[in-house]
């Protein structure tokens, strides 16, 4: 675990609310945001919270550095903590900092190898409006640090500082573009040499031929190449100034120009396993293309700004020649000019803003990349070398947790929604509401993944590595798997002889379960002639059955735990059925033989015949405000959401909600839909999957207020309402 202060370098510049809107930003991932927490405001709504940290920062108008603390925490790759778990480490960082009483907001970030929370903490008191500064702060994030780790049991980090502020920068530089610095350049090519010159015009001239001068800079030296300034001992400890000065003696400056430059350094791609240089020639003509069209569409913009300009002021003069010509006097003439410039500023004040969006959205879609972004444009358009050389980077790292591998790796993208690739090329696909990561050799699921996110990856790896697999991770994971993979039927089978036999065990325990519930089937049916008509009473009547009325009805029917009419009282409701008293009296729709009204036993309640396939209720619920039609309305967008889900589009799992069905605690709305001129309401669950719920015109229009993603629940007549906190109207 890291924890890093990320210091703004201009106290002008400082942005609360646009730190917070950068970290709250999912950016069109499906799975960047995680967890979005608000701590120590009157609030829990996002923008209100920021405009009460912004108050409370303008309350202390004599402080002038930076207001804002921009804290990042960053796990190891692999590791995933739970939430409750990331918020107790966030607490207990924030106080060992002093900020415990501060106002704060917080977003986990998934669109990376490492799992990581972006804090925006306020260092203006919310009470005593002063501002609070941590002291060495570096060191009480690496003390704090190697306690959290201890205590959660994560992946030790080496928290000492070996490093220097500048070479620290130039590392941070290298994994961010990708491009070598010049500290590597200079410890790789000319560190050597400069240990080896035995005194300072040896050592100009070594220096000379690689493109480098020495120079005296405040108190000590510096490496210059071209507008780039190294001090040498960020190279290396051993050839500082004093390093130098007892080994070669006072410094003498460069006598001349030095010898001809032989070899130097330029910005080149950081050394990998793979060979870039062609593609890093197509990376640099893809720069000064996209440079040349952004300067003519920038030219052609300005022009336009222009012309519109100088339209706006000859209709503004027009205007005012028309005033000066009118009869009006004294006031009136005063108000028309009045209105007439008040017009020409809006209709310029309209124009520059329409050219600075214009120009900021040229800067976005043609603005200059860094190596490594441009290798993730590359690579989410289906390139695979600029894939592989993301995945040579010396820092990629072999995915660990839950992961699915084989002994044949394939780096393949998989035929599946890409919803990001990081810079160590690590494709992070879009399987429903989960996460599914490849790194090419290993495919790994995220942390609380339901059967939809372990299935996707399965079938992910049997189309990228075969049918014979390798599973890694927690016991439940293991049996996660294994029970998908049986009823599933997936052609798969596991490398480790142990989880094998179970999958076999887990096999034969289903087939016998699908053979006990086939001859029970075949039972129960045996009692039916091909007609459906009753056979013989004696062969069904039960032990201690004196065969009276209904005896025939209760061996057609086959519902569960409902016993014939007889002797034996009503049941009490079970699985949900209600009790006997309480259903309608049937018809065999398909039979011959029915139970006439006469013979309907005292205790019923209802006397008149119904269908048989009206038992129960409605599976909308018991509100009497729904039909069939809204029930076919709502069956006919369900068949066409499944058909398209099943084709591969990135749709939810849409099912009929049932009322009765279990809580509706966790229901959020999804949106209305209108089918054949019925309103339907989508209520989403815990597991991500669309209920599809009939409602009537007045709920529709009352849920169009509902944004989406707001929790509802479901009342006693079946309305659907969303969930508000304290007292409602």
């Amino acid at each position: 675990m890291i924890a890093k202060h990320v210091p703004m370098r201009a106290a002008q510049r400082s942005d609360f609310a646009g730190l917070v809107n950068y970290i709250t930003d999912a950016q069109s991932k499906e799975h960047r945001l995680g967890n979005v927490r608000i701590t120590n405001c009157e609030t829990e709504n996002l923008k209100a919270a920021m405009a009460e940290v912004l108050a409370t920062q303008f309350g202390n108008t004599r402080a002038s550095n930076d207001k804002t603390y921009h804290l990042l925490l960053s796990f190891r790759a692999g590791e995933n903590p739970s939430a409750d778990i990331l918020n107790q480490i966030e607490d207990r960082v924030c106080s060992g900092l002093g900020f415990s009483e501060h106002q704060r907001i917080s977003a986990v970030h998934n669109d990376t190898d490492n799992l990581h929370i972006h804090i925006a903490i306020n260092k203006i008191h919310p009470k005593r409006k002063t501002i609070h500064e941590p002291y060495k702060a570096y060191k009480a994030l690496a003390d704090i640090c190697q306690s959290l780790e201890a205590e959660f049991g994560l992946e030790r980090d080496n928290h000492d500082p070996k490093k220097t502020l500048s070479e620290g920068r130039a590392n941070d530089m290298e994994r961010h573009s990708g491009i070598e610095s010049l500290v590597t350049w200079i410890k790789t090519e000319c560190l050597e040499g400069i240990r080896s010159a035995n005194s300072w015009q040896e050592l100009h001239t070594y220096l000379s031929e690689h493109g480098l001068k020495l120079k005296e800079q405040g108190a000590g030296l510096v490496f210059e190449c071209e507008d780039l300034r190294v001090k040498p001992s960020t190279v290396a400890r051993d050839i500082s100034k004093k390093s130098l000065e007892d080994r070669l003696g006072a410094f003498v400056p460069l006598d001349g120009q030095g010898r001809k430059q032989k070899k130097g350094y330029s910005k080149k791609p950081v050394k990998k396993r793979v060979n870039t240089t062609e593609l890093y020639a197509r990376y640099k003509d893809d720069q000064k293309r996209l440079a040349a069209e952004r300067s003519a569409e920038l030219k052609r913009m300005r022009l336009k700004k222009d012309r519109d300009i100088a339209a706006a002021k000859r209709s503004s003069k027009l205007r005012r020649a028309a005033i000066k010509v009118s009869d009006g006097r004294g006031i009136n003439k005063k108000i028309l000019y009045a209105q007439a410039h008040s017009s020409l500023k809006a209709a310029i004040g309209e124009i520059n803003k329409s050219y600075k969006e214009g120009k900021d959205k040229l800067y976005k879609t043609h603005g200059q990349r860094t190596w490594a972004d441009w290798l993730k444009q590359q690579a989410q358009q289906g390139d695979q070398v600029a894939l592989d050389a993301l995945r040579a980077r010396e820092s990629a790292q072999s995915l660990k947790g839950n992961v699915i591998s084989t002994s044949a790796a394939s780096p393949d993208i998989a035929n599946l929604p890409i919803d990001n690739i990081t810079k160590k090329g690590t494709i992070i696909y879009r399987a429903g509401r989960n996460a599914v990561r490849d790194d090419g050799a290993k495919l790994q699921v995220s942390r609380g993944a339901n059967s939809d996110g372990v299935e996707a990856a399965l079938k992910i790896a049997v189309e990228k590595y075969g049918s014979n697999l390798n599973i890694n991770g927690s016991p439940e994971f293991k049996a996660q798997v294994i029970r998908i993979v049986t009823k599933s039927k997936l052609p798969i089978t596991f490398t480790d002889a142990s989880l094998e036999k179970m999958r076999l065990a887990y096999v034969n325990k289903e087939q016998t379960n699908e053979q006990s519930i086939r001859r029970r089937s075949n039972s129960s049916s045996a009692g039916l002639n091909g007609s459906g008509a009753v056979a013989n009473d004696n062969q069904r009547r039960p032990a201690g059955h004196s065969g009276g009325r209904g005896a025939g009805l209760h061996a057609g029917l086959r519902k569960p735990n409902i016993k014939s009419v007889g002797r034996n009282p009503p049941p009490r409701s079970q699985n949900r059925l209600r009790r006997l008293s309480e259903l309608g009296v049937v018809h065999i729709a398909s039979g011959s033989e029915v139970l006439l009204q006469g013979n309907v036993s005292r205790n019923v309640e209802q006397s008149g015949a119904k269908p048989v396939d009206r038992v129960r209720r409605d599976v909308s619920g018991s509100r009497s405000g729904i039909n069939q039609d809204q029930i076919a309305a709502a069956k006919k967008y369900i068949a066409e959401r499944e058909q398209k889900r099943l084709s591969g589009f990135d749709i939810s799992k849409h099912y009929l909600y049932n009322a009765e069905g279990g809580s509706s605690a966790s229901l959020t709305f999804a949106g209305i839909r209108k089918v054949d001129d019925h309103q339907l309401a989508l209520l989403s669950d815990s597991d991500g999957a669309i209920g599809v719920y009939p409602v009537d015109k007045a709920s529709a229009q009352r849920l169009s207020r509902v944004k989406i993603g707001e929790p509802v629940e479901l009342t006693n007549k079946g309305t659907v309402k969303r969930i508000t906190k304290g007292r409602s109207r």
